[in-house]
């Protein structure tokens, strides 16, 4: 009896001592200590998880926490972070500091450290590259694939492809401008991480089509049998009074998730020694289990790993089964070097073997991109992509972490795979790509989308495409359906700006001499058009093999750009950031101040709080310079 007594005794202190865990959600506001005003946009994180939100376009938050205990970290791109015990509250409302002296600590773009600003000379190096010695004590060297270092610092390898700005061409004898589009949005994210770490990013980091297209734009849905919509806007050119700006949108058709169709999907992982630190691995893993959550019955997900050598660690698996594929996750560990091309290889191989007629086949290769054995070169990487692209297999490329990150390569690979390509510099990165635009980065709705604009030369003087560099294509690529262009994934949104010099108008940017020995006749009724150009594009279906033509005319007008709407006038401010970030001279002394007022005046619902972000970023990027 007696030990029955103390037998009961023990279960109910085990029982007494056994709570069950129990969530429960925080709400507040985040406010500028400066002057009160909500901040949409803050990164709000539960400390040591993958568990987080952004506050809202008028400041608030909610999050999920545990039942006791806990700390809450707020986080913002030029104020200083905040962590803040939960305790027994379920309303924490906390006002950020602006972080000065973090910004004005901070070494600037390669070109300025604690209000320094250095020459740079240029030092051969035999191999196509070159070095810039500061003349100060920061060393920093560049190449065509941009490579940095400072002094006293671990040798930083990054590598940036070299970027060529567009000039303006001269309508009567280049009429045709010709590029493919671009859905990528990984400059902007790499762009922010520089930024925040108090610096600006080198100049060919910065891809400006890839800055304007990381924002959605409020265009119609198509309501035809094409894919998408094309929308046309033109007014005066922010930075040149003298000048138009005209915008080009495509709106992809949104395709709700029940209605997509199923995936056979392949997460191609690195798992070499160079994936260690926190913000490579151990983010890309918390970053594809918000894609499994995603994940149906119908879906199907294998694991290929590489590090010195590739493997298969886990057999295609249904959505329906996250448990197994999240294990598969959670069990992987970084080590040795880097196999990439081995390891493209067998994921295009087990893609293939599980091929869906019907459905969306695709690779997901996450890497910091830095192969260092077997194929590993950017040309290599380029005729081994291409060839798996053959077998109807799209890929989405993920970039993680910092220091030796191989952008380039990455560029290379989802330019010429059929694919698309992000970085992902947090959780809440990886929670926009993966969720909250979940169609259009994994479901193609249209592959190899063209655009040829035709300038009418009795309206254009000359023209510049804003960006789009490196997707510039020939005239005659246009109607060869043999020539690779970009995709357009459900729901995703595609910009494109083109700066104008009107006929008549005298600019600096733009002059060329009379011809001497030949004269150009323009037919007389282009002058009494009132269209300015036309707008051409070609697309195919994601297992197509022929294009079809669109064509869409652009008329005339001279709508100010007060009266335009915010997507003109947002797409315009972060092109001019852009712009500015590149030194550009076409900005023709457009200010950052003129930047935010535009951006500010343009900013719209933003109920993601990403608009707000880039606000912020631009302020702080205004702090930077200033010191």
């Amino acid at each position: 009896m007696k030990t029955k007594i103390v037998a009961l005794a023990v279960v109910f202190v085990i029982l007494a001592g056994f709570r069950p865990v129990v969530e429960r959600s925080i709400m507040g506001k985040v406010t500028s200590a400066d002057d009160g005003s909500a901040l949409p946009g803050v990164n709000v994180v539960l400390k040591g998880t993958s568990n987080g939100t952004v506050t809202d376009g008028q400041g608030n938050y909610v999050i999920t926490a545990p039942d006791q205990g806990g700390i809450l970290v707020f986080s913002f791109i030029g104020m200083k972070t905040r962590e803040v015990p939960i305790g027994s509250k379920n309303r924490i409302d906390v006002s950020l500091q602006m972080d000065v002296t973090q910004l004005s600590e901070s070494v600037v773009t390669g070109r300025e450290k604690t209000n320094k600003r250095h020459e740079a000379a240029p030092i051969s190096t035999g191999q196509g590259a070159y070095k810039m010695k500061a003349a100060g004590d920061v060393a920093y060297q560049y190449a065509p694939k941009q490579v940095y270092k400072e002094e006293g610092e671990q040798f930083n390898t990054e590598e940036y492809d070299g970027i060529t700005e567009n000039i303006f061409h001269d309508a009567v004898h280049s009429p045709l401008s010709t590029f493919s589009i671009d859905v990528d949005a990984a400059s902007y994210s790499n762009i922010r991480r520089f930024i925040q770490g108090g610096q600006r990013p080198p100049q060919d980091a910065v891809r400006i089509e890839e800055m304007v297209n990381y924002f959605h734009y409020v265009y119609p849905q198509p309501d035809g049998e094409d894919p998408f919509s094309i929308n046309t806007e033109i007014s005066t050119a922010p930075w040149n009074e003298k000048h138009k700006l005209v915008l080009i949108g495509l709106q992809g058709k949104k395709i709700s998730t029940e209605k997509l169709p199923p995936s056979n999907l392949v997460f191609l992982i690195d798992v070499s020694g160079s994936m260690s630190d926190q913000n490579k691995l151990p983010l890309l893993k918390s970053s594809f289990k918000l894609l499994v959550q995603q994940l149906r019955e119908q879906d199907h997900v294998a694991i290929v790993v590489y590090a010195g050598a590739a493997g298969l660690v886990l057999p295609s698996t249904s959505g329906a089964d996250k448990k197994k594929i999240i294990e598969a996750l959670d069990n992987l560990q970084s080590g040795g070097s880097t196999a990439g091309g081995a390891g493209i290889r067998l994921a295009y191989q087990v893609a293939k073997e599980n091929f869906n007629k019907e459905g969306n086949n695709r690779v997901i290769l996450a890497t910091d991109g830095d192969f260092n054995i077997g194929e590993s070169s950017n040309g290599a990487m380029e005729h081994l992509i291409e060839e798996k692209r053959q077998d109807g297999i799209f890929i989405t490329v993920m970039g993680f972490g910092m220091g030796n990150y191989k952008d380039s390569k990455m560029e290379t690979i989802a330019d010429k795979g059929n694919g698309n390509y992000l970085y992902i510099d947090s959780i809440l990165e990886a929670q926009k790509a993966l969720v909250n635009e979940f169609g259009g980065t994994l479901f193609t709705i249209a592959k190899d989308v063209k655009l040829q604009i035709e300038f009418n030369p009795a309206k254009v003087q000359a023209y510049r495409l804003i960006g789009y560099e490196n997707r510039m294509l020939k005239s005659e690529d246009f109607n060869n359906d043999k020539k690779d262009a970009g995709e357009l994934g459900s729901g995703h949104t595609v910009t494109a700006l083109y700066e104008i010099i009107p006929v008549g108008v005298e600019s600096k940017f733009f002059k060329v001499d009379e011809l001497k020995y030949q004269t150009t006749k323009l037919d007389t009724k282009n002058s009494k058009s009132n269209e300015l150009m036309t707008v051409k594009f070609r697309y195919k279906r994601p297992d197509g093999n022929v294009s079809k033509l669109m064509v869409h005319p652009l008329i005339e007008n001279n709508i100010s750009l007060q009266k335009t709407s915010d997507n003109f006038r947002w797409a315009a401010s972060v092109a001019s950031f852009g712009m500015l970030l590149r030194n550009s001279e076409y900005l023709n002394g457009f200010s950052e101040e003129g930047i935010l007022h535009l951006a500010q005046g343009a900013q719209g619902e933003d109920k993601d709080g990403y608009r707000a972000e880039f606000i912020s970023m631009v302020k702080a990027d205004r702090l930077v310079v200033a010191k």
